[in-house]
């Protein structure tokens, strides 16, 4: 199920045009100087473009007078999984480290001298890959790997065993990561079920003592900043692997055009749940906030409280916007968008929808979401000139995100017809990846409410059935065709065990 305002469903983004933080591709560096380790790399303008996985994986590995740029070694190491297992890779690095060490070990007494000045590379390379992709080692064949070039490397510092601490050290580091994402993992949230009784559907009770989000909090900033505080919670679990594992298996979406959210269909063909809940989690918090939106405004009894309710929900998401929070404020504008909500024609004149267009306008998927995407651009901007973590605050929808990377993906193709890697597109990708976990690192600067938090996520939500029932009740049918959705739905609610 996907919410999305009825504009979004006939609009899908044709190419990114996010903002990069990474700089260019190789940081402007000309290519390095690597002997003949590599000589089928393509590079233009001193930017590496494509090259053959065995030469990629050279320019991966450090040397005594070479050490890899922290952007090629974050976009290698993010896209080589799309070709190699991690293990595989941690393999072939393995055995080029351990050629660089026999080479200097068998050189002159000035390269040997060299040997604990290579370690210490070797090390740090090993160290960034732990630190930013923990869940390459969750298996014991990359583990075995690890372990293998990290006992071949401490054989260079054995007089004060300076290498070997640091490696231990980075093992528990790893091993605290692995064991913290696996304990988030085995936390995992039940899914709200939509409300179906008829007895909390069907108005037959007076609602003046129903407990509303009104009840809990009635101020837009206070929710709009609680809202954002659940964002960054839940995307602080979302790990670039988990990004780049769709674009992995993304081909298998050609078989499943009907699907809205494109993204979950090779998470599902996975079968591998671990490797997927926190994207699902994530995108299973928009639709839940968006039906949560709509039941709010639907089970209302009294046109002037509904009314009251929709321009409190218009606040919350102008609020949002503003934070920079634009995952929640789409979420928002979806619940409205829904058609319960929308055919509400005696609510809606009431409201002053003009705070309401200006959301919309925002939102117009005209143009590739132009509008949103330059909104997205100025908080990206404010964001990095920011003093204060609330000025840095930058959540972007997160299904466009998924989007943009899926027709990235599939406009370029993964291999030139020379066979070489197409690296340049692995460079945007990265980039756009890049840019999510720099949003996401941001520290939360509202202070957690538990009593609205629980709400916001415990709260009963209705099922699309009851949605329109309980739209029904608020504001009879209008035409035929409406009349004949009422009497049916409301025979088979009555009808219902």
């Amino acid at each position: 199920m996907y919410t999305s305002p009825r504009k979004m469903r006939e609009t899908m983004p044709q190419t990114p045009i996010f903002s990069s933080m990474l700089g260019s591709s190789c940081s402007g560096q000309v290519q390095p100087d690597m002997g003949e380790r590599c000589v089928d790399p393509v590079y233009q303008d001193g930017n590496l473009v494509s090259g053959s996985l065995e030469a990629l994986i050279e320019r991966l590995v450090p040397t005594m007078d070479y050490y890899p740029d922290r952007t090629y070694i974050f976009t290698f190491l993010l896209s080589s999984r799309v070709f190699i297992h991690p293990h595989e890779l941690l393999a072939k690095v393995g055995q080029i480290c351990i050629k660089q060490k026999q080479q200097l070990e068998a050189g002159t007494e000035a390269e040997k001298a060299k040997l604990k000045s290579f370690a210490a590379k070797i090390i740090q390379l090993l160290k960034e890959w732990t630190e930013t992709f923990p869940y390459d080692f969750q298996d014991e064949k990359s583990m075995k790997e690890l372990k293998e070039i990290a006992h071949r490397i401490t054989q260079c510092d054995e007089e004060n065993g300076t290498v070997k601490k640091i490696i231990s050290q980075m093992t528990q580091n790893l091993l605290m990561a692995l064991s913290t994402r696996s304990q988030y993992q085995e936390i995992r949230e039940k899914f709200r079920q939509p409300v179906t009784d008829k007895g909390t559907i069907l108005k037959t009770k007076p609602q003046s003592t129903q407990k509303d989000i009104l009840s809990v909090c009635c101020d837009p900033l206070i929710l709009a900043q609680q809202l954002t505080y659940i964002e960054l919670e839940r995307v602080s679990n979302i790990y670039p692997e988990d990004l780049m594992q769709i674009v992995s298996h993304m081909d298998s979406m050609d078989n499943h055009k009907d699907r809205i959210n494109m993204w979950l269909v090779p998470l599902q063909c996975r079968g591998d749940v671990t490797k997927t809940y926190n994207l699902e989690a994530y995108d299973n918090w928009f639709n839940c906030l968006s039906m949560l939106v709509a039941t709010e405004i639907c089970r209302v009894v009294k046109k002037k409280q509904r009314t009251r309710m929709v321009e409190f929900f218009i606040d919350v998401a102008r609020e949002c916007f503003n934070i920079g929070n634009f995952n929640s404020m789409m979420a928002i504008i979806s619940g409205m968008n829904l058609s319960p909500v929308a055919r509400l024609k005696k609510t809606w004149s009431k409201v002053k929808t003009a705070k309401f267009d200006v959301l919309e306008h925002h939102m117009d998927p005209s143009s590739n979401f132009c509008n949103y995407r330059t909104a997205l651009q100025g908080a990206a901007q404010r964001s990095q000139t920011a003093n204060s973590n609330r000025e840095k605050i930058v959540i972007p929808v997160f299904n466009l995100f998924i989007k943009d990377i899926y027709f990235l993906h599939k406009i370029h193709t993964n291999r030139l017809p020379n066979g070489q890697i197409n690296f340049k597109k692995f460079w945007e990708i990265s980039r756009q990846i890049h840019d999510f976990l720099t949003w996401k690192q941001v520290e939360c600067p509202f202070e957690k409410d538990k009593k609205i938090q629980s709400y916001l996520l415990t709260a009963p939500i209705y099922s699309e059935e009851a949605l329109f029932i309980a739209s029904f009740e608020s504001e009879g049918p209008e035409n035929h065709m409406e009349k004949d959705s009422w009497k049916t739905l409301r025979t088979t609610l009555l009808n219902r065990a």
